[in-house]
């Protein structure tokens, strides 16, 4: 077991600084945390945990910890894209039994239509360029998931996002792709965040800027709300109690 450990990690470090990154250590590491019946799946994720623990020894760590990861991501997520999209297009609520796609009809037929040109576009060794925060960021945030289990990988996000954008325009949709996986630039996270300000200072006005922010939060948007014109406290408020 050991020895299947620190091969795996080992195979991870390449292009790293190995006069600072120890797969040995990490290995005794996480052979300390076994436990009867522990899976490969567990395994990985222990493995990562520790090993981002030691960003704080060398910044390569990091790099090696979100290999770790993406490298068990990639275990339990199907490879092709178009097959990954049907899953979350025919996605089927649980709970109340009902379709509930989860990317829509108009992109979801795009990809069906140009599957072959998108699938083969898709270089997956980009997901390992990611340190592990960067990584868990999108885990936690943005890769969609069926049934609270990720669903897909880096690289189909950053393809489902670039033919949102560019719909039909194929050409265009790649070569997005292309661009936000080498990383020549990124949409910010404000893409997703709204500002508000609160519409009046009375019931009316509150009232009516908290639906507003439970509709941007239903879609995960971000939201910083201003309340400069609330009253401040102690100030008299007209009411039935007099």
């Amino acid at each position: 077991m050991f020895d299947k450990i620190t091969s795996r990690i080992q195979k991870l470090c390449y292009g790293l600084n190995t006069d600072f990154v120890d797969p040995t250590q990490i290995t005794m590491k996480v052979i300390q945390g076994l436990y009867s019946g522990v899976t490969t799946v567990e395994l990985d994720t222990l493995a990562a945990e520790i090993t981002a623990t030691l960003t704080t020894k060398h910044p390569d760590y990091a790099c090696l910890a979100a290999r770790i990861a993406v490298s068990n991501l990639h275990k339990e997520t199907k490879k092709v894209f178009s097959d990954v999209m049907e899953d979350l297009y025919n996605y089927v609520n649980p709970l109340n039994s009902r379709h509930s796609p989860m990317i829509s009809k108009e992109t979801f037929d795009i990809i069906l239509e140009n599957k072959d040109r998108l699938n083969s576009a898709i270089i997956f060794d980009r997901d390992f360029s990611y340190n592990f925060f960067g990584f868990k960021t999108l885990e936690r945030s943005y890769l969609l998931k069926i049934n609270g289990k990720v669903a897909e990988r880096p690289q189909h996000m950053l393809m489902r996002v670039a033919v949102g954008i560019h719909k039909r325009d194929i050409a265009a949709a790649v070569e997005t792709y292309n661009l936000l996986s080498e990383k020549w630039f990124t949409h910010a996270s404000p893409t997703l965040c709204f500002l508000l300000a609160m519409k009046d200072d009375s019931i009316e006005g509150i009232y009516d800027t908290l639906k507003q922010c439970a509709l941007i939060s239903k879609s995960a948007g971000g939201i910083g709300v201003a309340v400069s014109c609330i009253r401040a406290t102690g100030s008299y408020i007209a009411g039935t109690n007099w």
